[in-house]
């Protein structure tokens, strides 16, 4: 279903050449609760998207629709794919990192660190080395609605771990409520969104960015890389440029590397994440609050896992 080309606002000459005029923005689905946590597998050429609430893991395909994936599946959020394929995900309500393995097995990750048990993982990305990085904040946990209540025992914080030996590190700990991450195309720089706590009357609400260490284990020099409005940022992603495709109040905004805004794709209601896949990974399907939309743009994502 098409609701409309009319949604482009420019707002920087350069966003001209990133969309495309006649692709209209199109509704795949709805009638969820709130979608997160979308990932392309192009070699099956179907989406997987979490629909937190009602507790299922859905799919999405062309010829077929929306469809069942994973139902119960423990309150699944972000996920991504690392470099052998599989599916790697968090749970909110198991409070871990978990991989589905090519053989439908599910093999948790890592559920504590230093014998304390995570959060609630919220979003997940793969690096080419094949280590895994997360967010853990507290959202998941503090309410009943995305997984149930339980106690924090450890602060929110941002983690990598390393599949190949199980060692998990804590790599940034000033943060209030870590959100949606991604490398930039190069690896070189790790933005993460600051979501601030949950329930806030004024939270912390910013993309930082941060420099990737030459060890590729470390993270330094973290700053301010854009502040959205309206609304926050919760997932994005990386097109080849280095461009920034992030959720927001109001659509999806495109940012520079360098932090500026350059325009907007106008959705109708609040979008919490997004992924690109489809043709040449130029299709972006955008978490739209209930439902789930796809536009096409002038531009490829990155190359991941």
């Amino acid at each position: 279903m098409n609701t409309g080309m009319a949604n482009i606002e420019v707002l920087d000459p350069r966003f001209r050449s990133m969309v495309l005029p006649n692709a209209p923005l199109e509704k795949l689905g709805e009638g969820f609760r709130w979608l997160e946590g979308p990932v392309w597998f192009a070699d099956h050429q179907c989406l997987l998207v979490s629909d937190i609430p009602n507790d299922r893991i859905l799919r999405w395909t062309e010829s077929g629709g929306v469809s069942i994936f994973r139902e119960p599946s423990n309150f699944a959020n972000g996920h991504t794919r690392d470099c052998e394929g599989r599916l790697v995900g968090c749970s909110h309500q198991d409070r871990c990192i978990k991989r589905t393995e090519l053989d439908g097995r599910i093999t948790v990750l890592a559920d504590c660190y230093q014998g304390k048990r995570l959060n609630s993982p919220n979003d997940i990305v793969v690096k080419s080395d094949g280590t895994i990085w997360f967010s853990d904040p507290t959202f998941g946990i503090t309410r009943d609605y995305e997984g149930g209540k339980q106690e924090s025992e450890l602060p929110p914080s941002l983690y990598r771990f390393d599949p190949r030996d199980g060692a998990l590190t804590v790599v940034a700990d000033d943060f209030l409520g870590p959100n949606g991450l991604c490398f930039s195309p190069d690896e070189s720089l790790l933005y993460v969104a600051e979501s601030g706590p949950p329930f806030a009357d004024d939270p912390e609400q910013s993309i930082r960015v941060f420099d990737v260490a030459d060890d590729g284990a470390r993270l330094q020099n973290p700053r301010l890389f854009h502040q959205v409005n309206p609304g926050m940022a919760d997932g994005f992603r990386c097109d080849e440029e280095g461009n920034i495709w992030t959720s927001a109040a109001d659509g999806v905004h495109c940012i520079s590397p360098s932090g500026d805004l350059l325009g907007k794709l106008k959705v109708p209601f609040v979008v919490s994440n997004l992924a690109f896949g489809g043709r040449n990974r130029s299709r972006l399907f955008i978490c739209g609050s209930q439902t789930l939309f796809a536009q096409y743009v002038n531009r490829r994502g990155a190359a991941r896992p």
